[in-house]
């Protein structure tokens, strides 16, 4: 518990995203037949806050570098082949970091551990993770939440990874409170979890509210292949800034991101919530 809240504490400092900021940046997929679409600009989106059309400022493709944050269960029933299978996964992922991406480490038992916070050194991240060992239960919605917190700890584009085998047994966060903190936050999850006969409802929100997505596997033995299908996806994402005009400076923001004349699948958040 000592070691959880000292890092709550720590990280309390971070920023998070509300209206008290001038731009708000959205992280948008679009894709047709399942490919990503490149080349478009400012003039080609479409966003609407709260029903209301906003001037789209700026378009970004893969410039901005990454803040990559591996949030990582670490219970006791990740161990041996599983531990393994996710850390050749992990280095699979380091690996295919830019020069100018961050990358950190948060893993969760039945405490959450900051490996590293957000750093080039890909090399302190990856000796952080073969010290992790599986021991005690799954404080998932802690985790998550300190995962969170380093993800807007610095700037650049959030990705937050979640892998966990199971499901919350010992958290001290209730799962709303952090889904709202996920509202507030611009980071992107992903979630891989594996298949139990209970729906893992809380990734699933978590993801959704995100503009991410969850992976759920009956096997561990393709880590690698799901990480980095993971960051190619990400890194084919827009980000779009605008600055919110004709809208309420608090409260739940309603986004609906849009493609102009052309026929397109995008996927971003539904929405922020801000803050007074």
């Amino acid at each position: 518990m000592r070691t959880f809240l000292a890092l709550l504490a720590a990280l309390a400092q971070a920023p998070t995203f509300s209206s008290r900021v001038d731009a708000v940046r959205v992280d948008v997929l679009v894709t047709d037949n399942g490919k990503p679409v490149p080349g478009l600009t400012r003039a080609d989106f479409e966003i609407l806050d709260n029903g209301v059309l906003q001037q789209v400022d700026v378009v970004s493709f893969d410039q901005v570098p990454l803040n990559v944050v591996l949030a990582f269960d670490m219970s006791s029933s990740v161990e041996g082949d599983r531990r393994e299978r996710l850390l050749g996964g992990a280095d699979q992922l380091l690996a295919g970091l830019k020069r100018n991406d961050q990358a950190a480490l948060v893993t969760f038992s039945h405490v959450v551990n900051r490996g590293t916070k957000l750093t080039g050194d890909l090399a302190a991240v990856k000796e952080a993770l073969a010290r992790a060992e599986g021991i005690g239960d799954t404080a998932l919605v802690d985790g998550i939440f300190a995962g969170i917190m380093v993800g807007e700890s610095d700037v650049g584009r959030g990705l937050l990874i979640v892998f966990s085998d199971g499901l919350d047994t010992s958290s001290w966060l209730a799962p709303a409170s952090v889904l709202d903190a996920a509202r507030r936050s611009g980071v992107v999850a992903y979630a891989v979890s594996v298949k139990s006969r209970v729906r893992p409802a809380f990734l699933e929100e978590l993801t959704s509210l995100t503009g991410g997505r969850l992976f759920e596997v009956e096997r561990t033995q393709n880590l690698d292949a799901i990480f980095l299908a993971v960051l190619e996806e990400f890194r084919h994402r827009y980000l779009v800034s605008y600055t919110p005009r004709g809208v309420s400076r608090a409260g739940w923001h309603q986004l609906d991101v849009r493609v102009k004349n052309r026929r397109a699948t995008v996927k971003a958040r539904p929405g922020y919530l801000a803050a007074f």
